[in-house]
């Protein structure tokens, strides 16, 4: 992580797991990190967490056709139409953002997709949407930034992390959109 082509937008080099770590350390966020092989799918990463309680989530990197970019934080197995999600967030359309806007944006490639990466977005072009259901969970597992690496930290920790990088969450109930048409 660090030849040129993984720069963020402002050509400075993405945040490492151990510059996440300082900074988990700094706020006083208490987390637990164990390593694996990598993983790029939910269905991977279920292979691997047999030393990782607590709730895990898929987080979704989207942008709207007016190139507004969205980061989605959800429980794992949350069925999410993204219709209906834009519909709900007033944003329009939904697509996934591509790998180089992920690493221009986010500082991570495909498969590290992880609410961390906010610490990269240093320009507060993301916004970032948590579900409901991930803060029912004490303990929440992401990606430090690698996904051969999953961190445990407490769901309320969570939200102060993102409020800290001046990135509140918009805090909403994804389950509720799976039972729309």
């Amino acid at each position: 992580m660090g030849g040129p082509e993984n720069r963020l937008a402002d050509g400075s080099a993405p945040a490492t797991p151990a510059t996440l770590f300082a900074r988990l350390d700094e706020l006083g966020i208490g987390h637990r990190t164990v390593e694996h092989p990598p993983v790029f799918t939910v269905e991977e990463a279920k292979g691997v967490r047999d030393r990782l309680a607590g709730g895990h989530t898929k987080n979704l990197f989207l942008r709207n056709k007016k190139g507004e970019i969205w980061l989605v934080v959800c429980l794992e197995d949350r069925l999410i139409d993204l219709k209906a999600l834009a519909r709900h967030l007033g944003a329009g359309r939904f697509s996934f953002g591509s790998a180089d806007r992920l690493m221009r944006f986010l500082g991570v490639n495909p498969g590290a997709v992880t609410p961390f990466a906010i610490i990269n977005d240093r320009r507060r072009t993301v916004r970032v949407v948590v579900d409901l259901g991930v803060l029912q969970f004490e303990t929440v597992n992401f990606h430090p930034l690698d996904n051969a690496m999953t961190t445990a930290i407490a769901s309320a920790d969570l939200v102060k992390f993102l409020r800290a990088e001046q990135h509140a969450p918009e805090i909403t109930d994804l389950g509720a959109l799976e039972h729309e048409v």
